[in-house]
Parts: structure tokens; C-alpha cells; sequence
């Protein structure tokens, strides 16, 4: 008995499996599009995560495929160890002409950025609705986006110090505002 106990004691457990890709993962994955397979939303939208380099080619492949809207774009931190994430909430349009909107088609990309270096390509040349979204996102948590048209502060002063919805941010004890005339 020891012996048996021993050997199923040392025999590695299978991994958990993962989420299950979806019908937008199965098709990057035919393009030729590296990704990874994230859990689905609270909603049940497909998630993908992509790096930085590969996201503007992905989001373009994705507006051929139809997913021609950008919903939303955001950002959040995932705490002061954490990465910073750029998320892009995508839908096909056509799918609201073309089933009266009951099954419209959406997906969520994510890129996982480094504290110290947060840069993406903007998606301004593909969805102009990304204009201010990506610069909320700079001005809130510093995440550059490369090839943007107007990379510059949107809410803040522009001589703010810092990103204040990052986790780690230090409220300055005193700001001197300047006056506008």
C-alpha cells in the first residue's frame, strides 16, 4: 500500500482546463493571430487577451470580420504588483439590422501592460470613437497610446503630477491652480 501511495503521491495532477476558446478566438487562431483565451465576462462576452505589438493588426482583422464599433475603451489596475490593462469592448453592428438584435456579436480585447513601460498603438486610425476614451486613460493611469492624435491630458491640469486611479497613487498634499486669464 505505501508503495501505490507513493507513486500516485508523485504523479503530477492535470492542469485545471482552460477557458474555452470562442467563435472570435477559434477564427484569430485560423488568421494566424497569437492570443490568449481569457474567462468570459460577467455578461458572457468573450474575452481575448493580446500584447501590445500584435493588438493594432488584431483589431483591424477584427473590423474586416465585422466587428466594426467600438463600444468602449478603458482601463484599470490591477493593484500596486499588478499589470495596468487597456481593455477594447467591440461589436458587429450588422448584427443588430441583421437578427433585429437578439444575437449581436461582441468581444472584449485586453492587453496587459508593464507598471513601468504601459504603451499601446492607439486605435484612432480605426475607431475614431477611441479619441478620448485612450486619453482618459492616459490621464487616469498613464498608459500611452503611440500614433494617437491629440496625446494629451483630458481631465486633469496639464502640469498634473501622476496617474490618480492608479492603486499606487500619492494625492499631493497641495495643487496651486492657475488662473485661466
Amino acid at each position: 500500500m505505501s508503495e501505490n501511495a507513493s507513486a500516485s503521491a508523485n504523479t503530477p495532477k492535470e492542469a485545471p482546463p482552460g477557458p474555452e476558446q470562442g467563435p472570435v478566438s477559434q477564427w484569430l487562431r485560423q488568421q494566424g493571430f497569437d492570443h490568449q483565451v481569457l474567462e468570459r465576462d460577467h455578461l458572457g462576452v468573450e474575452t481575448i487577451a493580446v500584447d501590445s505589438l500584435v493588438l493594432e493588426p488584431v483589431a483591424a482583422a477584427l473590423k474586416a470580420f465585422g466587428f466594426d464599433y467600438l463600444q468602449c475603451q478603458g482601463a484599470y489596475d490591477e493593484g500596486v504588483r499588478g499589470c495596468l490593462v487597456s481593455f477594447y469592448h467591440l461589436v458587429k453592428m450588422g448584427g443588430f439590422t441583421e437578427t433585429g438584435g437578439d444575437c449581436v456579436e461582441e468581444v472584449r480585447l485586453k492587453v496587459f501592460h508593464d507598471r513601468a513601460t504601459p504603451v499601446a498603438p492607439s486605435l484612432y486610425g480605426l475607431y475614431r470613437g477611441a479619441d478620448w476614451q485612450e486619453r482618459e486613460s492616459f490621464d487616469m493611469f498613464g498608459i500611452c497610446y503611440e500614433g494617437h492624435p491629440h496625446p494629451k491630458r483630458l481631465l486633469m491640469p496639464e502640469d498634473w503630477q501622476g496617474w490618480p486611479l492608479r492603486k499606487d497613487y500619492v494625492q499631493p498634499d497641495f495643487y496651486e491652480m492657475q488662473d485661466a486669464y
